[in-house]
């Protein structure tokens, strides 16, 4: 009977540990899936209990221009964002990776300052700077200021990848007659590209949910989805919001399977170099 005692309190502590993690689990997701069934309300306010089960709102969304426009302004913004935020990502992680100077910490920070300064003040701050330029209220201000935004992700997960690169594949490369450009396309970037499309993804999802930028920085013609959203909650709210909400919740959970699948890939690769 004294044996049982540890193997019972031990039961009852994972027990604790898996309702704990099971409220906390439901406190994160429960607000992001109770949108879901409104989406399919046949009513035209967002409440509970639903009037019927339609999809007239997700009709309402893909035949009304407005919807449609922030779609596809968010999409054109996000993708020209990370083929911004990409490289110049990837490059300044090589750079951090492999200079060796006495600020390197100092430049490593000043690199991620905008994903750690606040986004009203990062907003704010790019208003002044874009205004004098003649960038506000234009696409091509909108793509810089979420490239900006987008690249320290890439520096991060690139910064990873090369922290577990054997730098020594490459000299083994240049000692088989192989140049720099070579040797970095046909060995390195081979290896570190989980990493790149890793930070790639997030750039475009950080771009593609972005709002505070857009409502500084744009103008009444770049209107994005998560724009759109919040004009529509100021103007009239009605279950077309929760379709938005819908399709950028399945955006999101696209990229985090491609991010996932990814991981999975790098996780193989590390085994086999292992």
């Amino acid at each position: 009977m004294k044996r049982a005692a540890p193997n019972v309190h031990g039961a009852g502590a994972r027990a604790a540990l898996w309702l704990a993690a099971g409220l906390v689990l439901a406190f994160m997701m429960v607000p992001i899936l109770a949108i879901l069934p409104l989406s399919f309300n046949d009513g035209q306010f967002l409440t509970y209990p639903l009037r019927g089960v339609s999809t007239r709102w997700y009709q309402a969304f893909f035949t009304d221009g407005r919807w449609l426009a922030a779609l596809q302004n968010s999409v054109v913004i996000g993708l020209a964002a990370t083929l911004i935020a990409t490289p110049l990502g990837v490059l300044a992680a090589f750079g951090l990776a492999l200079a060796d100077f006495p600020g390197r910490r100092i430049a490593g920070a000043l690199v991620l300052t905008p994903i750690i300064v606040p986004i009203v003040i990062y907003a704010v701050g790019l208003y002044f700077v874009f205004s004098p330029l003649g960038l506000t209220a234009t696409f091509t201000g909108l793509i810089l200021a979420h490239a900006a935004l987008g690249a320290p992700f890439v520096v991060v997960t690139v910064g990873a990848s090369l922290a577990n690169f054997d730098w020594t594949l490459l000299r083994a490369a240049a000692s088989l007659g192989a140049g720099p450009l070579t040797a970095a396309r046909r060995v390195m970037l081979p290896l570190i590209a989980p990493g790149v499309l890793f930070g790639a993804l997030l750039a475009f999802a950080t771009s593609l949910e972005e709002v505070v930028v857009v409502l500084i920085v744009g103008g009444p013609g770049q209107r994005t989805l998560p724009r759109e959203m919040f004009v529509q909650l100021r103007e009239q709210i009605s279950p077309t919001l929760a379709v938005a909400a819908v399709l950028l919740m399945v955006i999101s959970a696209v990229l985090l399977a491609a991010v996932e699948m990814l991981r999975m890939r790098n996780e193989r690769l590390r085994m086999r170099g292992g």
